[in-house]
C-alpha cells in the first residue's frame, strides 16, 4: 500500500462531493490532499513532493461507505439451495446451514474476498453486520476481520452480531447455531471496544452492539440491556428490521404492536441507531423513525434476491431518517458491491413510484416515477449518509477539511460513450468502472485497477478449492 498523503488529483471532467444541492458539483478541476486530508478543490498548481494522479476523462466520487454487510457470506454466492427462496427459508438453506463448515482459513477468505470486491468498486468504509457466532467457537473472527480491512487499508466497523435465544430447543441444535449467553455475548463487546474501537469522527477502526434481529435473536429485557450497556460504552446499535412481512406478523403476535414500535420500547430508536432493510413500514413506523432521528440502511439488490420489496427512501428520507446504502451479504445478493448497489438503488427508487402510477380516469396524478432519486441522492445516501449513520462525520463527502476518502473513476469503456454528463456515469451506466485510483485517509488502496501486490489469479483459485471444501463439510454436518 502506497503511504504517500501527499497528493494533487489533476484536471478531473467531473467531481461529485456527495454534498446536497448546489454543492453537490464541485467544477475543480484539481484536488490537493495533504496529510491525508483535503487541502483544496479548485484550479491548481503542483508543489514540489506532490504525487499526481491524472483524472483527465476520469470522474471522482467520495469512497462509498457500505452501512451492511456480512462478509463470511462472499463464499456462499449463488448457493442453488437458497437460489430461489425468500428470506426466511433463505436463512435455513444458505448461511445457517454452513455455519458449522466455516473454519478460520475459509472465514478469512470469505472476508478477504468480500472486502477486496468492495474496494474495487471504490468503497473505503465498511460495516460489517457479523453475526457468525456461537459457544465454543475456535478462532476469534472478530480479530480476523480487522487484520484483513487493515491489511487492504479500508475503514472497518464491527458491528457484534449474534444471538442469545432461537426458535428451536437447543438440545436439538448443533453447536454452530447454538445462542450465546447474555452475559457472554456483552463481555465480548466490551472486549472489542476495549481492544478496537476509536470515537474519532475519522476512526478507522470501530465496534456496534448489533443483535442479529430485535425480534428474533434475543429477548425484551435484554434488548433494553444490549442498548444500555452500547450507550454507556459510547459504541452505536444496529440490527435487521423489517426486511419483509414476517416481521409485522411476528411483532403483532409476540408483542401486540409493530416492529419500530416494540424497537422503540426497548430504547433502540435514535440518531445512534441505524436498521438494515426496513422494506415493510407503516406510515406509524416511518413517522417515528424520523422523529428519532434513525436511519437505515438500505439494501436494494438483496431486497430484489430475496424479493422482499423495495424500501420508500424518499418518504423515509422526507420525514427525517438518515439514508445510507449497505451490500447485505454475498449469499443473497451475487453483485455485492457498491457500485452496483448504487445503480440498484437508482433504478428502483423509481421503478417502486412508477409502479404507483394510476390512469387520470381512475384517479392519477402522474405518469412514472423518475424524479424519485437523483444520482445526486444516491451518492449522498451511499457515502455523505453512511458516514453519518456510522457517527464518521470525518470522511464521506469531498470538502476541504474532510479526509481524503475518494475514488476516481476512468470512464474508457464503451458503456460511457456517448454521455452527455460524465458525471453519472459510475452509477448510470451500470457495471464496474474502472478505478484509476481510491484513497482512503491519504492512503493509496487502488492504483490503476488493481491492488498493489495482491494476486488476483491466487484468490480465485483459493475461492474456488473453498467453495467445495464447504460444501463437503456442510454435507457431513447436515
Amino acid at each position: 500500500m502506497h503511504t504517500n498523503t501527499n497528493w494533487l488529483i489533476r484536471n478531473a471532467s467531473a467531481i461529485l462531493t456527495g454534498l446536497s444541492g448546489d454543492a453537490a458539483r464541485h467544477a475543480g478541476p484539481d484536488i490537493r490532499i495533504v496529510d491525508g486530508r483535503i487541502a483544496a478543490l479548485g484550479q491548481l498548481e503542483p508543489q514540489p513532493g506532490e504525487q499526481i494522479i491524472n483524472a483527465r476523462d476520469c470522474v471522482v466520487y467520495p469512497a462509498w461507505v457500505n452501512t451492511h454487510h456480512h462478509l463470511f457470506q462472499s463464499l456462499l454466492k449463488g448457493e442453488p439451495q437458497g437460489l430461489n427462496q425468500t428470506l426466511t427459508p433463505w436463512l435455513a438453506a444458505t448461511p445457517y446451514r454452513f455455519r458449522g463448515a466455516f473454519d478460520e482459513d475459509s472465514f478469512r477468505l470469505a472476508a478477504r474476498i468480500g472486502l477486496v470486491e468492495l474496494v474495487r468498486s471504490g468503497c473505503g468504509t465498511v460495516a460489517d453486520h457479523h453475526y457468525l457466532y456461537y459457544p465454543g467457537m475456535p478462532f476469534d473472527s472478530a480479530a480476523i476481520l480487522f487484520e484483513e480491512a487493515e491489511a487492504l487499508g479500508v475503514r472497518f466497523v464491527l458491528c457484534r452480531g449474534g444471538a442469545t435465544q432461537t426458535r428451536q430447543l437447543e438440545a436439538d441444535l448443533p453447536q454452530a447455531l447454538r445462542p450465546e449467553r447474555i452475559e457472554n455475548y456483552l463481555a465480548d463487546v466490551e472486549r472489542l471496544v476495549a481492544t478496537y474501537h476509536d470515537p474519532a469522527a475519522d476512526a478507522r477502526r470501530r465496534v456496534v452492539m448489533a443483535p442479529t434481529t430485535t425480534l428474533h435473536s434475543t429477548t425484551p429485557e435484554e434488548l433494553r440491556m444490549t442498548a444500555e450497556v452500547a450507550r454507556g460504552l459510547g459504541i452505536r446499535l444496529h440490527s435487521h428490521l423489517s426486511e419483509t412481512v414476517d416481521y409485522l406478523d411476528a411483532a403483532r403476535a409476540k408483542f401486540g404492536m409493530t416492529p419500530v414500535q416494540f424497537c422503540a420500547e426497548q430504547g433502540w430508536v435514535g440518531s445512534d441507531v441505524w436498521f438494515a432493510h426496513m422494506v415493510k413500514l407503516l406510515p406509524d413506523e416511518i413517522r417515528l423513525l424520523g422523529e428519532t432521528g434513525t436511519g437505515i440502511a438500505s439494501c436494494p439488490q438483496s431486497n430484489g434476491r430475496l424479493g422482499s420489496g423495495i424500501a420508500d427512501l424518499p418518504a423515509l428520507e422526507a420525514a427525517g431518517v438518515t439514508v445510507s446504502l449497505g451490500v447485505d451479504g454475498a449469499a443473497s445478493n451475487e453483485a455485492a458491491d457498491m457500485q452496483s448497489e448504487a445503480h440498484a438503488a437508482w433504478l428502483l427508487q423509481r421503478a417502486r413510484k412508477g409502479e404507483r402510477a394510476q390512469p387520470r380516469y381512475d384517479g392519477g396524478t402522474f405518469e412514472g416515477g423518475a424524479d424519485a432519486a437523483s444520482i445526486e441522492d444516491v451518492l449522498r445516501w451511499g457515502t455523505a449518509g453512511g458516514a453519518r449513520v456510522l457517527g464518521l462525520d470525518g470522511v464521506g463527502t469531498l470538502q476541504v477539511g474532510q479526509a481524503a476518502d475518494l475514488a476516481v473513476y476512468r470512464l474508457d469503456d464503451p458503456r460511457y460513450f456517448g454521455l452527455h454528463d460524465l458525471a453519472i456515469g459510475p452509477i448510470a451506466s451500470g457495471g464496474r468502472a474502472h478505478l484509476q485510483a481510491l484513497l482512503v485517509g491519504g492512503r493509496l488502496v487502488v492504483e490503476n485497477d488493481g491492488i498493489p501486490g495482491f494476486d488476483m489469479a491466487e484468490l480465485g483459485r483459493q475461492a474456488r478449492e473453498a467453495v467445495a471444501r464447504l460444501v463437503r463439510r456442510a454435507e457431513s454436518l447436515a
